[in-house]
């Protein structure tokens, strides 16, 4: 059964660190911030109108919430833990840095019906970390991942790709060491340079190069394959527009179907693989049923992309197939 979260944002008024992709600081004011009366309206709500309780989490998004005050953080935990468990949500979600983890605040969330931690890794290259002003090393991440693990929290890690000062070989490295660390859940975020940050700068000055949006999709493809492949849940990738649309985009990877072009890529380049063990112009390519719009490629890119190359793909389904599996069915006359 799908998972879904009720989802509450706290900005980043605890956070130690201005990192070079971030400028939360300059728009999030005391005023933003959501009290406990407002946590328990929206879980109210949700109460009324959610059906799969027993699979939703009320999710604390936004910013590093053990490094908010902690009078503040425990009064909407207080607030969200009263629709936690029989009757109610599974539990409570949040995100955080790793460097403000330790086991006296996973005690402390365990005790209020938090069931899920995400960390914001980024990268687990500490030239990298350094060089965006992250605050913490990578050994913070591994060190923090373990101890979520221990206490019996879900783990979730999320990543950037193209932060500055990052490589294709730093990407891939990052990746493996996330995939090491056996967390449930990864959500894959390609940068995307907002005004009012340190990013902003140094793209305008010419000193941060960004992958080309081809490279970048390629990488979150590979990322994709290999993080479904060994178990592990991609639950996010790209920022959401309500995340970018306030702050304004410099540049960067943001487009609102970002996934759906990583898919469409796995696709093509399965498609691809087959085709280049025949030599005909014509195929009929069985895909999963849930699957043909991913194959047929966003606005059918895919489809163009054979056919310039004069090659003639028409795409059926096969309920049979799994996700990203492709059948070759016997070259047919094209018309």
């Amino acid at each position: 059964m799908k998972h879904s979260n009720i989802a509450i944002f706290v900005p980043h008024v605890g956070c130690p660190n201005m990192c070079s992709f971030c400028n939360q600081h300059s728009i999030s004011g005391e005023e933003d911030l959501p009290t406990a009366e407002k946590v328990a309206q929206i879980c109210e709500q949700a109460m009324r109108e959610v059906a799969n309780k027993g699979n939703t989490e009320i999710a604390f998004f936004g910013g590093s919430f053990t490094a908010i005050e902690r009078g503040y953080m425990l009064e909407l935990l207080r607030s969200a833990s009263k629709f936690v468990g029989k009757d109610g949500f599974k539990g409570i979600r949040i995100s955080t840095r790793p460097d403000y983890i330790d086991e006296e605040v996973l005690e402390l969330l365990k005790s209020y019906g938090v069931t899920a931690i995400e960390l914001g890794a980024q990268s687990m290259i500490d030239e990298v970390l350094l060089a965006n002003n992250r605050g913490h090393c990578a050994e913070d991440v591994v060190n923090a991942s373990r101890l979520i693990k221990k206490h019996g929290f879900e783990l979730g890690l999320q990543m950037m790709v193209g932060l500055y000062k990052s490589t294709t070989e730093f990407e891939y490295e990052t990746m493996s060491k996330v995939a090491e660390l056996k967390p449930e859940t990864v959500r894959i975020y390609p940068v995307v340079v907002l005004n009012g940050t340190r990013l902003a700068e140094l793209y305008k000055k010419g000193e941060y190069k960004l992958y080309s949006f081809d490279e970048v999709i390629k990488i979150c493809a590979d990322m994709l394959c290999f993080f479904e492949d060994i178990g592990i849940k991609v639950i996010r990738m790209g920022l959401h527009a309500s995340e970018t649309v306030e702050l304004g985009i410099v540049a960067g990877f943001y487009h609102p179907a970002f996934k759906e072009i990583v898919e469409s890529r796995i696709y093509r380049n399965k498609i691809e693989d087959i085709i280049n063990k025949s030599s005909k112009d014509c195929y009929n390519i069985y895909v999963n049923a849930g699957s043909i719009s991913k194959a047929l490629g966003h606005k059918k890119s895919n489809i163009v992309y054979f056919r310039e190359k004069g090659i003639y793909v028409s795409i059926k389904s096969d309920s049979m197939l799994k996700k990203y599996e492709c059948k070759l069915e016997d070259w047919y006359q094209c018309i």
